[in-house]
């Protein structure tokens, strides 16, 4: 991911990137038939407001992010060439027709997240485990790889599985944080973060790039960089998109920003 060209663009390299997840914008706009809030008017203010990427998390039922945002958000990335595009869900249900898609049409494709939520699921509660998926992902990585696309596996945080996924060809892993999100601000927030800095370790002893996403929050946000190194990107929806409702989304970009940078300030730590 490069950095954006928009009002308090960061670099790119030596920081950690936002991606901005918009799935609870969708999901308020479907309880109407009204078209608002606009999915696509918000991500351009996000853009605007300095966040490197857009993710969407389409699903079989399209509760929330439908296939036809998935297309006219890819149409806005095209005006955002410096931007990133992060499509993710279960590669068995409807991700790999929308990947297809947006390949064989031209369309911004940055980067896949397969995540193994099952279709009826509340939402994404573990992740990929191997040897057992092995063979189910191999080829759909190859495909997305083949298609020009980055490939990251959503993981838990566990050390050992490091390695297998880089065998399956995965680029990245994206450390699923929730377990680190329960534990903040508990006697258990240390031993926690250890578990993800060893498993983070491990990625980067493989040749993996790590991504990271789940509850983290402006809270917890910049404790978690400090401990966990090398993590290039955030993926960051439900905690965000409920702070835009008090601050506006503007706003709120620009504060998690804030939170990023101040992980990679010696002042604040």
């Amino acid at each position: 991911m490069n950095p954006l060209i928009a009002p308090e663009a960061h670099a790119r390299g030596h920081r950690t990137a936002l991606s901005v997840n918009v799935n609870k914008i969708a999901l308020l706009r479907n309880t109407r038939h009204l078209g608002i809030p606009d999915v696509v008017k918000l991500s351009r203010l996000a853009l605007e407001a300095g966040a490197q990427g857009i993710t969407v998390h389409p699903r079989p039922d399209a509760r929330h992010i439908r296939a036809q945002d998935v297309f006219d958000l890819a149409e806005l990335l095209a005006q955002w060439p410096q931007a990133e595009y992060n499509i993710e869900g279960n590669p068995f249900h409807n991700l790999m027709g929308c990947v297809r898609e947006l390949c064989s049409q031209g369309r911004p494709t940055h980067q896949v997240t397969f995540v193994p939520d099952s279709e009826d699921q509340f939402t994404s509660d573990h992740g990929w485990r191997f040897p057992d998926d092995l063979a189910r992902l191999q080829p759909l990585i190859d495909e997305c790889h083949a298609l020009g696309v980055r490939v990251s596996l959503f993981m838990d945080p566990e050390p050992g599985m490091m390695a297998a996924a880089r065998s399956a060809g995965a680029d990245r892993v994206e450390l699923y944080t929730e377990a680190y999100a329960s534990a903040f601000g508990t006697p258990r927030q240390a031993e926690v973060l250890e578990r993800y800095s060893a498993a983070a370790d491990a990625a980067l002893a493989v040749g993996l790039e790590i991504n990271a996403g789940h509850d983290l929050n402006r809270d917890n946000l910049t404790p978690f960089l400090r401990a966990v190194t090398g993590v290039v990107e955030v993926s960051i929806g439900h905690a965000l998109i409920a702070d835009a409702l008090e601050l506006g989304i503007t706003e709120t970009v620009r504060d998690y920003q804030r939170c990023i940078q101040n992980a990679y300030s010696p002042a604040h730590r």
